[in-house]
């Protein structure tokens, strides 16, 4: 019986030879190959394929801007540009959008793009089933009406002046293709052609597809649960490239094998998450506690060896409401004790820490367990799969702490929903928050989320503890590998392969 290890990079070898069918090449060897097939390996699988069913960071970088198509895109330097929208009209009060619609669009079962998919896809992506991360934000929506085939009008029932780049996150999915948790019908240049779960998703180019055809003849999402047999996948040709590198050490063997280290920017964020709804963590003076005993500095040159950076609040320095803050809640273990004490717990207490599986996670736990304990907390490590933490803490919010990696970009909002799974509460932040999405202005909004960016700080909400670095390693022949990592989108139609 093989290892576990061993059988993964199997299944990638074998899925390589048969996924897409192309043809052999007749590229010369060293050109880029077009009917080349690519292999990612990646350690962020979907829990599921549906965006509105709590499909993880992983359906985002499999699926969105390959799969499905969204009314704009959001380029990799986090621009806003028109994708199944044309032309976009605004009413004067900022509170109907009329959208023209790309007419030579289809979906993969050659279904058109129309208004009417278009109202199905918004209408359920704000609908009460939907758990998706964005939701809140669009549920400014108040209506869609149809015009004709081609326009769709969007009512407001306020300004939101993020609302165009929230579409960007947004599937337009077809109203036919029902079940979308383990099957997919997009408008995108690649189809779904195989969804083993466990193990890997590939991607057909989409012949019929109305834009520019990819660079590739089709993708193989490899799915390692275990970062060392992800670098082997890697070193042995299993895979082409890793969507993110999570092991520094491995670094200098590659560029010695000739590999390219690609370092973009990131907004994925380790965080400890506390259930604030429940003591001790309601209170605050806990809270900060808590973050003054974690030597956030020891432990990112532990994970990342001086890579990534420190961050003190939910908001990385990509974006326009950035503070720094890094020190706001500083790395004070006798500070820490005198806040504990404070707070009546001076003899310490013990709490369950739910740390998933997949990635770094159970490394940051077990350095978060030795920190506490220096000022009397115990940390009880419960070590759970990514499936498990999407319904105990993120639908059940069953847990007192977690660790997680948030990836999505401009996510700070999270912090005005008080329902979200940390139960963070603050009036003052959610009224803030709701306000910037009103403003008139970039400038008011960024003067308003800065204020929400140094409360959510103040009242330490989570225990921000690093910013990730963003690496990707990418094999030689391989090129136009997407450099940044803005909320897992990883859009491949530009990726290349050599011919061998």
């Amino acid at each position: 019986m093989l290892a576990p290890a061993a059988t993964l990079a199997l299944g990638a070898l074998v899925l390589a030879g048969c996924a897409g069918g192309a043809p052999a090449s007749s590229s010369a060897p060293g050109e880029a190959d077009p009917q080349a097939e690519v292999i990612v390996g990646s350690q962020n699988e979907p829990t599921n394929l549906d965006q509105i069913f709590g499909g993880s960071s992983g359906v985002t970088e499999v699926f969105t801007g390959n799969v499905y198509e969204g009314l704009f895109k959001i380029t990799d330097d986090a621009a806003v540009e028109p994708l199944l929208a044309t032309d976009t009209e605004v009413s004067e009060d900022g509170l109907v959008y009329t959208f023209t619609l790309q007419p030579d669009a289809t979906f993969h079962s050659g279904d058109p793009v129309d208004a009417e998919a278009v109202k199905y896809s918004l209408e359920r992506f704000v609908s009460e089933e939907s758990i998706a991360a964005r939701k809140r934000q669009l549920s400014v929506i108040d209506s869609v009406e149809v015009i004709d085939d081609r326009t769709v009008a969007v009512t407001l029932s306020q300004p939101s002046i993020s609302f165009t780049y929230n579409l960007g996150y947004v599937w337009i999915v077809n109203p036919a293709a029902g079940d979308l948790t383990s099957a997919a019908d997009g408008s995108g240049p690649y189809a779904l052609a195989d969804y083993r779960k466990g193990d890997s998703i590939a991607l057909e180019v989409n012949e019929e597809y109305w834009g520019e055809a990819p660079a590739n003849g089709g993708v193989v999402y490899q799915y390692y649960a275990d970062p060392t047999a992800l670098n082997n996948a890697l070193l042995t040709n299993a895979v082409d490239l890793v969507t993110s590198q999570s092991n520094p050490d491995s670094l200098a063997e590659f560029e010695a094998a000739g590999f390219e280290i690609i370092e973009g920017t990131s907004t994925t964020k380790e965080l400890l998450a506390f259930n604030d709804r429940i003591a001790p963590f309601d209170d605050i003076q806990v809270r900060k506690a808590i973050y003054s005993a974690i030597n956030r500095e020891q432990l990112l040159d532990a994970i990342w060896d001086g890579r990534g950076q420190l961050i003190g609040s939910m908001v990385p320095p990509s974006e326009p409401w950035y503070l720094d803050l890094a020190d706001n809640n500083p790395y004070d273990p006798a500070l820490s004790e005198e806040l504990l004490a404070d707070a009546g717990y001076a003899d310490g207490f013990s709490f369950t820490l739910d740390t998933p599986d997949s990635g770094v996670h159970s490394t940051v736990a077990e350095f978060v367990k030795t920190e506490l304990a220096k000022v009397g907390i115990t940390v009880d490590i419960n070590i759970i799969t990514d499936d498990e933490w999407y319904q105990k803490v993120y639908t059940d919010t069953d847990f007192e702490a977690t660790l997680q990696g948030h990836v999505n970009d401009r996510d700070i909002n999270f912090y005005g929903n008080p329902d979200f799974y940390w139960g963070y509460d603050n009036a003052d932040v959610q009224t803030w928050l709701a306000d910037s999405e009103a403003a008139s202005t970039v400038e008011e909004q960024t003067e308003l989320v800065k204020l929400a960016n140094q409360q959510i700080s103040d009242d330490a909400a989570s225990v921000w503890l690093y910013l990730n670095p963003q690496l990707r390693v990418a094999a030689p022949g391989i090129g136009g590998v997407p450099e940044n990592g803005l909320n897992s989108l990883f859009y491949v139609y530009d990726i290349e392969k050599a011919a061998s």
